[in-house]
């Protein structure tokens, strides 16, 4: 069983249906007290782990403990130590925020004082201590998405899952969500297990675990796992692409591919590189960008694909 410093562990975890195997050996220390990012294309196995991991969908092979409790020896440990968000909405739209918070407490046990008190201490971090009568039909799609992340946490989990906390938000209610995440972890010592498919929400988590095909292709921080590709990427759009690509790996060493974005390369110091690149040219040269690496550049490292396509 593993310590309280260990929020979810998995050994081999295997789910198969029929001959399909949706997630394949999974192998996963996720530490508590941080942001934990589940990142993949739609289609890697995110959601059918997280199911086993919630006790939903029973393992075919292997072990995991959640909150340091059996998923499937005990079972029952587990549903009280977590809080679910899952990506489709589940709220009642016709409670009011107060109301919905209650429910949830009910379900769980608490008693009507205790129930009160902490919905009331969930709301205010969460941007809702307004609304609390207010009806939930009302309420915007990035307020509805809150008030979901309060109600999963009031019975003071020790582990939160949301599947894809962010679809259909705005960027700038995405940007408040992601805030309130790394607030329960800070203040309250929460870990957030979330599953994603958006790069940048990977980016602000603690740690990130990238799925493809249902099995782990690497694990680590975002900073470490960029550290692994290295290089920044330089495109160059041009008159002539093709002859560009051969006159830069000829005179510069440097693999290139070619695409709809122009030609591409990897060099450890791109804005270095741009002016002798520019000089050396006789095609004239229409734009220039230099990026560093990014988590979609990771995937395209380990897999050959980006997850965008």
């Amino acid at each position: 069983m593993p310590g309280d410093d260990i929020a979810v562990r998995t050994e081999g975890l295997s789910k198969l249906y029929g001959t399909r195997e949706a997630v394949v050996g999974l192998d996963l220390t996720v530490p508590a007290g941080r942001t934990f990012g589940f990142l993949g294309p739609n289609g890697a196995g995110k959601t059918t782990t997280v199911g086993m991991l919630c006790t939903l969908l029973r393992p075919t092979l292997g072990d995991a403990w959640v909150a340091g409790a059996h998923v499937v020896r005990e079972a029952t440990r587990v549903r009280r130590r977590i809080g679910v968000v899952f990506q489709e909405q589940t709220l009642d739209r016709d409670l009011t925020v107060m109301e919905s918070m209650l429910l949830q407490a009910d379900l769980y046990g608490l008693p009507g004082a205790a129930a009160r008190a902490a919905s009331t201490a969930l709301l205010a971090p969460m941007g809702l201590a307004d609304r609390a009568g207010q009806v939930v039909r009302t309420l915007s799609g990035g307020t509805r998405r809150r008030l979901e992340i309060a109600r999963a946490l009031v019975h003071g989990p020790r582990v939160l899952f949301i599947d894809e906390p962010t679809t259909g938000l705005d960027p700038q209610t995405r940007a408040a969500v992601r805030d309130h995440l790394r607030l329960l972890c800070r203040e309250h010592g929460v870990t957030v297990f979330l599953t994603t498919h958006h790069l940048e929400e990977a980016e602000h988590c603690d740690r990130v675990a990238i799925l493809d095909d249902g099995a782990l292709v690497t694990e680590g921080s975002p900073q470490e796992l960029k550290a692994v590709v290295g290089a920044d990427v330089v495109t160059l759009r041009t008159d002539d692409d093709e002859f560009v690509a051969e006159a830069v790996h000829r005179s510069f060493g440097l693999p290139t591919k070619t695409g709809p974005d122009g030609v591409r390369l990897r060099t450890p110091d791109g804005a270095a590189l741009v002016p002798r690149l520019c000089a050396a040219l006789t095609v004239p040269v229409r734009s220039v960008t230099v990026t560093s690496p990014t988590l979609d550049d990771v995937f395209l490292h380990h897999t050959g694909r980006t997850i965008r396509s």
